[in-house]
């Protein structure tokens, strides 16, 4: 292959959006032409390919080092990613080793509103790609003031880094969301200090699909939702809002020790669960903040739009996304629908979905608590029994499929085994999709994978999808 030559910024390059910038095309084209010439694991494993390799990381390098002036605020780390990756293909491209700039990236520490990060790392990146590729981020940090005086009051999270994107490699465009440093290719792992969510994403493919399925299901949107459809600042903002309470729910509240061991082979249904609960628990701190008159205004609007989109993604998006193999937030999904149908605050009636939202805080709230006493009661459980409430939670809303074992009961179920034999009686689907999502799915489908690598720029009208 011929050489490329490196791009240095034009004159007017510092004053142009970065990712019009020559040094980010350049570095961007050279890590996507490096990605056909690693493995899985990162490495360069053909001989032949190392001198392309090498002259591909000067230019990623050189970029880097052209790109610098633009993030002061990154200049350590920065300097430290241009000696990783000399380091990789000076010991001739095996498995990379970022932790020393992994390390030294801390966007967590000063998080303001436009503040920018370029980011590039050998990373796999999650619901996209396995592969530990080189992938180049470009992101912008969202912070609005509502935001920071929720995270600086009750409302802590150190960790959490609200971003949007600005450009990416092909491993972004995918339905990854997030931008997690346990992701990166390093040697050992260390304390991880932050963690990243697009919520341009999230916010633009819920645009997208809440359009839609209001149309399928003639369900007429209250005046706050629709507004979410179309205003992407707004529903990006709601999703932060959203996020921020979420994410710190996981350590929070009467767990059974560590509900979100992930690396542990546990049912499906209990990741619905967690997820769930953390979902739920965002929906009734925003019922709480939405009716304290002393809020702060932009954070009461904010509170009643996240409550719309926790029901909406759950019901529209989450349910019919993804396969049908131990898909626990699709499960999440059903959980929530049926819930709410159970208690009469949706209705599928003469093909219209109404939804009685005076009600819907209550409802809604009271799952959350079904979860948490589940929750409370596990501690003084046993692994097995805590499994066993679980399921009889989920299943006592959500129909398991006919063929199941674990909805045949206890007496069914090998519990003198280990866990593992235990778990794998759980069928892959073992709560099928009803017939309402089966249909719903099929009118769905399209504007579902039309989301793939949307982003709040790249989203076109909703109604367009």
């Amino acid at each position: 292959m011929s050489a490329i030559a490196v791009a240095t910024p034009s004159a007017s390059a510092p004053h142009a959006p970065v990712q019009n910038d020559p040094a980010w095309l350049s570095l961007k084209s050279a890590a996507i032409e490096l990605q056909s010439l690693q493995g899985q694991d990162g490495s360069v494993p053909e001989p032949d390919s190392r001198e392309r390799a090498a002259a591909l990381v000067e230019l990623i390098v050189a970029g880097v080092e052209a790109l610098s002036p633009r993030f002061p605020h990154d200049a350590e780390y920065l300097r430290l990613l241009a000696a990783d990756f000399r380091a990789w293909s000076a010991g001739g491209f095996g498995v990379p080793d970022f932790l020393d700039s992994l390390v030294a990236f801390q966007p967590q520490l000063e998080r303001a509103d436009g503040r920018q990060h370029l980011v590039v790392f050998p990373m796999y990146t999650q619901n996209g790609s396995r592969n530990r590729f080189v992938e180049a981020v470009l992101v912008e940090v969202l912070w609005p003031d509502f935001i920071a005086e929720l995270e600086a009051g009750e409302y802590s999270n150190r960790l959490f880094v609200p971003i949007r994107f600005l450009d990416f490699t092909p491993g972004y465009a995918t339905n990854s969301a997030v931008l997690f440093p346990e992701t990166v290719a390093m040697r050992e792992v260390p304390t991880f200090t932050w963690g990243a969510i697009f919520a341009d994403r999230e916010a633009a493919r819920f645009r997208r699909v809440l359009d839609a399925a209001a149309r399928i299901t003639n369900l007429d949107l209250p005046e706050e939702a629709a507004e979410l459809v179309t205003d992407q600042k707004l529903a990006q903002e709601t999703f932060v809002m959203w996020d921020l309470i979420h994410d710190r729910t996981h350590m929070r509240g009467d767990l059974p020790f560590d509900p979100f061991m992930i690396k542990q082979r546990m049912p499906f249904f209990l990741y619905s669960l967690e997820e769930l609960r953390c979902d739920l628990t965002a929906f009734r701190e925003c019922v709480k903040i939405e009716r304290d008159d002393a809020a702060d205004p932009a954070a009461r609007k904010h509170a009643k739009l996240v409550q719309y989109a926790v029901v909406f993604d759950r019901i529209f998006r989450f349910a019919i996304t993804g396969g049908r193999v131990r898909n626990y937030d699709g499960l999440g999904g059903q959980l929530l629908f049926a819930w709410m149908h159970q208690h009469r605050v949706l209705n599928w009636t003469d093909t219209k979905l109404t939804i009685d939202w005076a009600e819907v805080p209550a409802v809604v709230s009271a799952l959350g608590g079904a979860i948490d006493e589940l929750y409370w009661r596990s501690i003084d459980r046993p692994k097995v029994a805590h499994w066993l409430a679980a399921y009889e939670l989920v299943s006592g809303t959500v129909t398991p499929h006919p063929a199941s074992v674990w909805a045949k009961g206890p007496d069914a179920l090998p519990l003198t085994g280990t866990p593992r034999e235990l778990t794998d009686q759980v069928l892959d689907d073992e709560f099928p999709l009803s017939m309402f999502y089966e249909a719903l799915e099929k009118k769905m489908r399209t504007v579902i994978e039309s989301t793939a690598g949307i982003t709040g720029e790249t989203a076109l009208s909703p109604s367009a999808a």
